[in-house]
């Protein structure tokens, strides 16, 4: 934890860039760029592309600030600040329309920000393009950096309203400045929909570029897709991804939350096997190891962790409490089941661990 002065601050806020600060600086002034931060929220009208966000957090109290930005996202994980001190954290942020589910509404354009916490400090914010190469269909040059796209449905999804929320909708704030998020995961797809809309697979697929991941988990609405069907969309997803020169990374579906009378998960419904007796988890494996894609077996780790908790426990971490729901993520069930992929990705040296946010 570093302390800064005045000078540190104004170097911050007045740099290169689009600059905002709170209502108020450390000495009680109104620093420039006020407009473009409220007291819990910031805005700022860029185009679609990839932006580097620094922010300087804490004040004359102690605080403990959290970043979220556009649908929901989490961009910053909860950070403390003892009173009177300063942290500069950084983090790597995807501005796009519709700004979360495809197919959802458009949102509001530009980027934006919100501040959260038990007690948010914001001293100063920078927002900058991120360097890199051209996203395609923009007017003009705008970079963007590497990029992990998440092609999902609704666990996965930006989800725009609590208490949903997808473990690609957590899984950004695990990361620093340098690797960003793109989550095109949309409710209620299969590989059928997924590849047959012209606003999914055939607008993500343009954007990868060399360098980037794409993971792909898609299974909880087959529901009527054969095997066969199933294993050629994801073979066809796969050679799409590396036609782009991306890496593909093939994700095993969460569990759902079904337990048996023996306190396990040993069933078709938890484990996604269709009413056509298609295994889903298995089909993914085997596709993986056939042609050779990294794989993140998550319905194992997912059921591991469900199994450890019990029948009481995990409810947390499903909707079960609010809605019944055994299928969909609480918040707290997508933070965890994002730092598993978090976890796997670091373990197949898919992202190098400087990128890994760790405190």
């Amino acid at each position: 934890m570093r302390r800064f002065n005045l000078a540190v601050l104004a170097a911050l806020t007045l740099s290169a860039g689009l600059t905002a600060a709170p209502a108020q600086a450390h000495d009680g002034r109104r620093p420039p760029g006020v407009d473009h931060c409220a007291a819990d929220a910031c805005h700022f009208d860029v185009a679609p592309g990839t932006y580097d966000v620094t922010v300087l957090l804490g004040g004359d109290t102690a605080s403990s600030t959290s970043v979220s930005g556009e649908t929901r996202r989490a961009l910053l994980p909860e950070t403390p600040v003892p009173a009177g001190e300063r942290a500069v954290r950084s983090f790597t942020v995807d501005v796009r329309t519709p700004e979360g589910e495809p197919t959802g509404p458009a949102g509001s354009a530009g980027l934006d920000l919100t501040l959260g916490g038990p007690a948010p400090a914001l001293a100063g914010i920078r927002v900058t393009p991120a360097p890199g190469h051209t996203r395609p269909g923009s007017r003009g040059r705008t970079p963007v950096t590497r990029q992990i796209f998440l092609v999902g449905d609704s666990t996965v999804c930006d989800q725009p309203a609590e208490p949903y929320t997808g473990w690609g909708q957590q899984l950004p704030q695990y990361f620093r400045k340098g690797l960003s998020v793109a989550n095109y995961a949309d409710s209620g797809e299969s590989t059928v929909t997924y590849l047959g809309n012209p606003q999914l697979w055939a607008t993500v697929q343009p954007h990868i570029r060399r360098g980037d991941l794409v993971l792909v988990q898609l299974a909880h609405n087959d529901k009527t897709t054969d095997e066969a069907t199933y294993r050629a969309n994801l073979e066809t997803l796969v050679a799409g991804v590396r036609e782009k020169g991306g890496t593909p990374v093939l994700v095993t579906p969460i569990v759902r939350r079904w337990f048996n009378a023996d306190g396990t998960l040993n069933n078709d419904t938890a484990l996604l096997v269709n009413g056509l007796g298609v295994n889903h988890p298995e089909v993914v494996r085997s596709v993986a190891a056939a042609e050779d894609v990294p794989l993140i077996d998550l319905t194992a780790k997912t059921k591991a962790v469900v199994e450890s908790l019990g029948v009481e426990g995990s409810k947390a971490l499903y909707l079960y409490n609010e809605k019944r729901d055994n299928t969909h993520t609480s918040t707290q069930g997508a933070t965890v089941y994002a730092g598993l992929v978090r976890d796997a990705l670091v373990a197949r040296h898919l992202v190098p661990k400087r990128l890994i946010r760790v405190g």
